[in-house]
């Protein structure tokens, strides 16, 4: 005669219980998948900064400094409270060195409801908060989240559709309608472009990001940041393939063209 367990519906009850109950805390950005976190000066914002990376990204950009980052299942969760004491612990210095919180991933707009929460919060205490974003999933952003914000570093991470498909594996439009966003709603922004020799460096594409990057009167600076090889070593201990190895650090005088051709719309370019 066949033996019938009675433990399994309840082991099933239970861990379908389990399961909502993350759910519910993701939901309330109670918790959050976070790859790390650390404290800098003159990085990611003005002054000190603590800059928060959050695990998950929907992009796969060739230059990636942190492929470690993609995936949201492999970060470490951790409470809302744990993190909010962390930042309200430097409130001090952030007060002095005019610093602040810097939520960055991966991308933290892949996690908006924890994001949404730690900025209201933050920004109840007097804590400048910046949002480091690619703008893909700008979607996911509130009006009340963007108007929390004290800056958000913006990646505009080439200009014409085609190489940002080719950098990225993403579409470029999304972003530009996360910047026309914070134009209309006055959030101060920084913009980034990672220069790539025989990647994005090409003229034409160039251009096409500082016309789409002059239509943003709140944009403060633009940085153009050379590429390195500082993050090959993680592509290589997670055995993934990639596809930079023999590029090089763009020369100077290349630098100093992309740079200028920013600066000819009338944008201060670092």
């Amino acid at each position: 005669m066949a033996t019938v367990s009675l433990s399994t519906p309840t082991v099933i009850s239970d861990r379908a219980e389990e399961r909502n109950a993350h759910l519910g805390a993701v939901r309330r950005g109670d918790v959050a998948s976070v790859h790390s976190w650390e404290l800098v000066t003159a990085v990611d914002g003005p002054g000190t900064r603590m800059t928060l990376f959050l695990s998950g990204c929907p992009l796969r950009c060739q230059y990636c400094q942190n492929p470690d980052t993609w995936l949201q299942r492999n970060g470490t969760e951790t409470s809302f409270d744990e993190i909010f004491a962390r930042v309200v612990r430097y409130r001090s210095v952030f007060e002095t060195t005019g610093g602040g919180l810097t939520i960055s991933g991966g991308e933290p707009l892949q996690q908006a409801r924890f994001v949404t929460r730690l900025v209201r919060e933050t920004a109840a205490l007097g804590i400048r908060t910046a949002l480091d974003t690619s703008g893909f999933l700008g979607r996911n952003a509130s009006d009340a989240l963007l108007d929390d914000l004290s800056l958000v570093l913006l990646d505009v991470k080439s200009g014409l559709p085609e190489t940002y498909r080719e950098v990225t594996g993403r579409e470029l439009q999304p972003t530009i309608d996360f910047g026309n966003r914070l134009a209309a709603r006055h959030v101060p922004a920084w913009v980034r472009f990672v220069l790539v020799p025989g990647l994005t460096d090409a003229v034409d594409n160039v251009d096409a990001a500082a016309d789409i990057v002059a239509k943003w009167p709140n944009v403060e600076r633009v940085e153009v940041l050379p590429f390195h090889q500082m993050g090959i070593s993680k592509w290589e201990r997670l055995n993934k393939p990639y596809s930079l190895t023999d590029t090089r650090s763009p020369e100077p005088e290349l630098v100093e063209r992309v740079r200028e051709q920013f600066r000819s719309r009338g944008l201060t370019t670092f």
